[in-house]
């Protein structure tokens, strides 16, 4: 399997991430959205900040079973329920300086949303991995 990451020339620089991800694989593993959802299915209190470790935390145990690692990571997507630019860029901030940074260094997008689907839910990552 390859992945190749680049930036072409012609479009603006980023923070981190890539513009564009080519992969070879033989096998695609896809994550179901991952919510701020401890192992007994209550919503982590602590505000922003829990939920989003929490969230990191779902990812890795969830790559772990399916025998990937951030690096395998091609595709995120992150949810958070905020129209605040400052709230997006902490929660940003908070994953590429986390042991799930090397998924954010793919083709990642990251949105600011109305609502998500629990009561009091800040925060959910969609990740694709490649094998």
């Amino acid at each position: 399997m390859t992945i190749e990451r680049t930036n072409p020339s012609e479009l603006h620089a980023t923070p981190g991430y890539h513009h564009v991800t080519t992969v070879h694989a033989n096998t695609l593993v896809y994550l179901a959205g991952q919510c701020p959802l401890t192992p007994s299915g209550e919503l982590v209190e602590g505000g922003l900040e829990a939920q989003t470790a929490q969230v990191i935390a779902n990812i890795l145990t969830a790559l772990k079973s399916a025998n990937a690692t951030p690096e395998d990571v091609v595709r995120t997507v992150i949810y958070v329920a905020s129209s605040d630019q400052k709230e997006l860029g902490a929660v940003w901030a908070q994953l590429n300086a986390s042991p799930l940074a090397p998924a954010f260094t793919t083709a990642s997008t990251l949105l600011g949303v109305a609502q998500l689907g629990f009561t009091g839910q800040r925060v959910e990552i969609d990740v694709t991995a490649a094998l």
